[in-house]
């Protein structure tokens, strides 16, 4: 057959464009090299509870035209995530906030909190030293010292170090600085980790969410794309690509450097409620996960049951999932040269996570997608 358009993978950002497409008439062959669509927004039922194989997924905007675009396909409960942390014996509310530093320092009022941080800071700065020249600090130079003069040593200590060592694999002051050019810190009693207007999670998970988005698209599962394109007779006019850009391009230029997971699922029957939250952080390195989703509390469950998974973080190698793409500056320089091997390829779009190598929130995929759809449309006219 003759398709107007290739869609390589069925996640977020080739579900919401074969969407486009076809309300607009192109005729799409979707491919995914999993055995499933969704990528890795994907839902399964367990024992009643809708399970996010592939780690949290915690919907959340402020763009109103995103929240109407998804609204047209599940209804969204009122979830907020309110994440909380342990240290050892200690159990933290994050984001950092007034319940963060009156658990932390026994303090109860803003003000109290904020001369406990701006001690701190200064202390940290006191660390750093000085510049000769005009008495100015000099810039951080790595993460830790980023850190220690926004937040101070007990919150980084506490609750950013082992928690970001472990999900790097690098230990704090080897990893750079702008990887954390701010720390949100609140001097209210709120646990909403998100300031978006618009949050929550579809009722009855996401994957039926990818269903309707890919309805009337063909669709071909567990094959990649080197494979199919070995096998295929079909012709495509234009391709969206969303996997890995330096995979396309088979790595002429290099790997770029990812950051894996390794999940660990389990169900407790028996026990309705594990945790008593969605999410916990575990913040010391020397436990190997950095957290324990309990799937059940997105969707304010009440089964007798309950399905928890541990998240590992892991280094990639090649033929791992890649998860997070390393922005530091050396990968920063090398993806810029697969970017121009992209803007030069006739007829191929790169789009989403890993066909931008940029971590981005869903709201943001979405509204990419929908935008560069609009512009293919527009200029086929």
């Amino acid at each position: 057959m003759r398709y107007d358009w290739l869609i390589v993978g069925a996640g977020l950002c080739g579900a919401v464009f074969a969407d486009r497409m076809r309300e607009a008439g192109r005729n799409c062959l979707c491919i995914d090299r999993r055995e499933h669509i969704g990528g890795n927004i994907y839902t399964e039922e367990k024992k009643g509870i809708q399970v996010h194989r592939y780690g949290a997924h915690i919907f959340h905007t402020s763009d109103r035209a995103v929240w109407d675009y998804v609204n047209r396909f599940a209804e969204f409960n009122g979830f907020v995530n309110s994440p909380v942390a342990i240290y050892g014996d200690e159990l933290y509310n994050l984001p950092f906030n007034m319940n963060t530093f009156s658990k932390m320092w026994g303090i109860r009022t803003p003000a109290e909190a904020r001369r406990m941080i701006e001690r701190q800071k200064r202390e940290a700065e006191e660390e750093l030293g000085a510049a000769s020249c005009g008495g100015s600090l000099r810039e951080p130079a790595n993460l830790e010292e980023q850190a220690l003069s926004l937040v101070g040593r007990d919150v980084y200590e506490k609750l950013v170090k082992g928690y970001t060592e472990k999900q790097w694999g690098r230990s704090c002051t080897e990893l750079p600085a702008f990887i954390i050019r701010r720390l949100p810190v609140r001097f209210t009693y709120d646990n909403n980790y998100f300031s978006d207007r618009y949050q929550g999670i579809p009722v009855g998970g996401y994957t039926q969410i990818a269903e309707k988005l890919l309805a009337g698209t063909e669709l071909r599962l567990g094959v990649s794309y080197r494979e199919f394109m070995g096998e295929t007779t079909d012709t495509f006019d234009k391709v969206l690509y969303t996997g890995m850009i330096d995979e396309y391009f088979e790595y002429c230029y290099g790997e770029l450097q990812y950051r894996s997971l390794r999940f660990e699922e389990e169900i407790l029957e028996g026990c309705d409620n594990y945790q008593g939250n969605a999410v916990v952080n575990y913040t010391r390195r020397e436990v190997p996960y950095t957290r324990i989703i309990e799937h059940k509390h997105f969707e304010f469950g009440t089964q007798p049951d309950t399905v928890i998974t541990r998240e590992y973080p892991a280094a990639w190698h090649r033929g791992d999932e890649p998860y997070y793409p390393v922005n530091d500056e050396s990968n920063g320089r090398l993806y810029k040269k697969y970017a121009q091997l992209a803007a030069a390829e006739k007829n191929v779009l790169f789009g989403g996570r890993l066909g931008r190598y940029q971590y981005l929130d869903m709201d943001k995929v979405i509204a990419e997608t929908l935008a560069m759809a609009e512009r293919e449309l527009n200029s086929s006219c």
